[in-house]
C-alpha cells in the first residue's frame, strides 16, 4: 500500500530493455538494479514476466487511454435526470 506523500519512480522503455537484456545475460537482479539505478528490485521480476509473455511490447507503459480508444465515438457521460 502506498504511503501518504510517497513518490513513485517511472523508468523509460530503454532502461527496461537494458535491464531485461542484462538479466538474460546472467546478471543478478541486484547487479542490474545497482548498474541502472533501479530502486525496487521487484520491478525487474515484473518486467521479466511481461517480456516473456508479450515480448518488448509488454515493457511499454499501458496506463492511460490508448490511441484506439480515443478514436472511437461514444458519449462522454449519460445525461443526469432530475
Amino acid at each position: 500500500m502506498a504511503k501518504k506523500g510517497q513518490v513513485f519512480s517511472s523508468y523509460s522503455l530503454d532502461t527496461k530493455r537494458k535491464a531485461v537484456h542484462m538479466r538474460l545475460q546472467g546478471m543478478t537482479k541486484k547487479e542490474v538494479a545497482a548498474a541502472l539505478g533501479i530502486a525496487d528490485i521487484g520491478r525487474l521480476k515484473v518486467w521479466m514476466r511481461k517480456y516473456r509473455e508479450y515480448g518488448e511490447s509488454g515493457l511499454m507503459d499501458q496506463r492511460g487511454r490508448s490511441r484506439e480508444t480515443l478514436t472511437i465515438d461514444r458519449p462522454l457521460a449519460e445525461p443526469v435526470q432530475h
